[in-house]
């Protein structure tokens, strides 16, 4: 399509994270043009790692969770609308409520949603949550505040773990179900799962591994329970959906970008690739749904949906778009954290691929460790349980992709090198 031409008018599709901290970079990067910010929310930008904790507890209300801002009044706010269709021809955005929107460059900031119950007449039931928006955590929150005799949860990644260790702050029952054979096997493989859930079990937490729900049950429009492939019947009286997330890409269909449910493809600078695979000059995308070549892991294509990376290619897209002077390509370390009861767990790297995990200090027994992993005798991750001190050491490691298994990692306790065959996660 050619060099875009000096901007009058960017666009930011998404008022979530990345949406802000990419306007912000557009403006601290001297772009001074008409700047505006599109929102299928009717909230400006808050923070969602709160909602499946400090807010399900009650430690902070939902409202109380919205992120502070460096932009002044000189930006147009425009929420509570979706955007339909991107004509990238006449360079127009078609919104929900009829109107449109012109635009000389666009930042791509659309997230992700949380993935629905199968069943649309069973997820509309009373008590039946996801936890994505403001509205689910303050929904979840009162009626874990009317003392359920049994929650249960769907899907044991990390928001399942974090929700299932609130329900046992609260001293709530709780049972965690998923056909995986351990929490969190799909991200840190089955090894380091079976550790951390143990932790969990061993805080009263109801495992239920290597089992599928089939339906949830219900009565007066009230979930009253979910009914296993297996024909057993679980009772519960508030059920959570934590099944993952869809990326919201929906409305770039039709507009000749290369863009799926898996995410909008990108070049290693960030501008988006149309379905030619061209980077498009005037458009690039941030966050959970920009899916892009990562320079440590072989310029293999990957879509984060971390805290830090949004807030770091946020950054890197916004400035971009003003047209300031940037890297040749983004290549930010994935970083992640969970707050799961009491227990603090934080990532480096990409566990995706593994073919080894190495525990090279602490214990798992004592519920503090340091986990490595290795892909074809190279560092590729590392994850700390209550050990995030460590981290940084072994975040270098896996920066430099150095040899696999670390030397000289292990102080305390022999190293341990694991072989690692879990169908989907090797």
């Amino acid at each position: 399509m050619g060099a875009a031409p000096t901007p009058e008018r960017i666009v930011v599709v998404g008022a979530g994270l990345a949406g802000l901290r990419g306007a912000e970079a557009i403006r601290a990067a001297g772009f001074r043009g008409a700047l505006t910010i599109v929102g299928a929310e009717p909230h400006r930008p808050y923070d969602r790692p709160p909602l499946s904790k400090h807010v399900l507890t009650g430690q902070i209300p939902a409202e109380a969770s919205q992120l502070p801002s460096r932009l002044g009044r000189d930006v147009t706010w425009r929420l509570g609308v979706d955007v339909r269709r991107l004509d990238r021809e006449g360079r127009q955005l078609h919104l929900s409520d009829g109107g449109s929107l012109p635009y000389d460059r666009l930042l791509i900031a659309t997230g992700t949603r949380a993935r629905p119950w199968i069943h649309a007449d069973e997820a509309a039931l009373r008590n039946v949550f996801t936890i994505r928006t403001r509205e689910d955590a303050a929904g979840l929150r009162a009626a874990l505040v009317a003392k359920p005799k049994r929650v249960l949860v769907i899907g044991a990644g990390f928001i399942g773990c974090e929700v299932a260790a609130v329900c046992r702050e609260l001293d709530l029952p709780v049972s965690l179900i998923d056909p995986s054979p351990s929490p969190l096997a799909r991200v840190l493989g089955h090894t380091v799962g079976a550790y951390i859930g143990e932790i969990h079990r061993g805080r009263g937490v109801a495992m239920r591994f290597g089992s599928e729900v089939a339906h949830l049950e219900g009565a007066n429009d009230r979930v009253t329970g979910a009914r296993l492939k297996d024909g057993e019947v679980l009772e519960a009286e508030v059920v959570v959906i934590a099944l993952g997330a869809v990326r919201n890409t929906e409305w770039l269909d039709g507009s000749g970008l290369s863009a799926d449910g898996g995410g909008v493809d990108c070049d290693a600078r960030g501008f988006v690739l149309d379905e030619g695979l061209r980077p498009d000059p005037s458009i690039a995308a941030a966050g959970d749904v920009a899916r892009f070549p990562h320079p440590l892991y072989g310029g293999r294509r990957v879509a984060l949906e971390h805290w830090g990376h949004a807030v770091a290619q946020a950054d890197h897209a916004g400035r971009l778009l003003a047209g300031a002077d940037t890297p040749a390509a983004y290549a930010a370390l994935p970083n992640f954290w969970s707050v799961q009861g009491d227990m603090v767990v934080k990532s480096v790297g990409l566990t995706d691929g593994a073919d080894a995990v190495a525990i090279v200090q602490g214990d798992p027994a004592q519920r503090r460790f340091i986990a490595v992993y290795g892909r074809a005798g190279r560092c590729v991750a590392a994850l700390a349980v209550d050990s995030a001190r460590w981290l940084p050491a072994y975040a270098e490691s896996v920066a430099s992709a150095a040899p696999f298994p670390p030397a000289g990692a292990a102080t305390d306790r022999p190293l341990r090198e694991i072989e690692i065959r879990e169908p989907g996660f090797a």
